[in-house]
């Protein structure tokens, strides 16, 4: 279930990115230290962690939009630069331009220079990618918060990004609406795959639609103590995943011990394991 260095999967529209001894600091407080994480093309993979721990740091670094201390972020071996177009990044609102329609608010995400005729086809496919086929007339007034969010998903795409980030995308949404985009997100990663870094606190969410999970968390007890990745874990299970599978309750209670949150899940199975020894004694004997 665990590995460090899960298999890369390679696609044309996809990157490798490499933290390498990555630190970030803000003035005398350190935030982030000895992060070391490969993320191989085509995977998806969900960064968890307590607020405050740098998780939307380390999605900026990876985006260009901010420089680490030191160490180093790579995206297909090159460093990342300023506002890297490698990249494109989702926020947890959607934050479209509400005097414009669905159609134009996609269009701002194309590359400059896109042909209009080109550029008409493309936000076509994007909002039917999207499931907002028909709607693209209509203005971000006149849409729900899911359907404002899809529209942000497809101006990101539209760039055809080789690195897809997103900053806990669904946070804002009902808890229907947020079952439905993973499952939408799924399904756009099948079909425009990318390589994708997701943060969340959701830690369901994370075993419904990770390839992997990192859990960032202090080095220390103390209480100014920089975050590291403190778990790796990859979810081989196969997807449509069953979110009430005994084996993803089993990586669910690692998360949430990983986070320090305390399920019984441990306690249980230690008891468990107690009783089978004692059973295993009784036999022998």
């Amino acid at each position: 279930m665990r590995s460090s260095t899960p298999p890369a999967v390679s696609t044309p529209s996809a990157s490798t990115v490499e933290f390498s001894s990555y630190l970030q600091a803000f003035g005398d407080r350190t935030v982030l230290t000895d992060v070391d994480l490969t993320v191989p093309a085509g995977e998806l993979l969900v960064i968890l962690g307590p607020s405050g721990c740098g998780k939307s740091t380390l999605l900026r670094s990876a985006a260009g939009l901010g420089t680490p201390t030191s160490g180093s972020v790579l995206i297909d071996g090159e460093a990342v630069t300023d506002g890297d177009e490698r990249t494109a990044f989702a926020f947890q609102e959607p934050r479209l331009l509400p005097w414009r329609t669905l159609e134009k608010n996609t269009e701002i995400g194309l590359p400059r220079g896109t042909a209009k005729d080109a550029s008409r086809t493309e936000v076509a496919r994007l909002l039917d990618l999207v499931g907002l086929t028909g709607r693209g007339a209509l203005r971000p007034r006149e849409v729900s918060g899911g359907m404002a969010q899809r529209v942000s998903l497809a101006r990101a795409l539209a760039r055809r990004p080789g690195v897809l980030l997103l900053d806990e995308p669904f946070g804002a949404l009902d808890a229907l609406t947020r079952l439905q985009m993973q499952d939408l997100l799924l399904a756009i990663h099948d079909e425009q795959p990318t390589t994708v870094l997701l943060v969340t606190h959701d830690v369901d969410e994370a075993v419904h639609i990770a390839d992997r999970i990192v859990v960032l968390g202090p080095v220390s007890e103390s209480p100014d103590a920089p975050a590291t990745v403190v778990r790796d874990i990859r979810l081989d299970e196969p997807r449509p995943r069953d979110r009430g599978s005994a084996e993803l309750a089993h990586v669910r209670a690692d998360l949430l011990s990983a986070l320090g949150i305390d399920t019984g899940a441990s306690r249980s199975t230690s008891a468990r394991g107690s009783q089978h020894r004692a059973e295993d004694r009784t036999r022998v004997s």
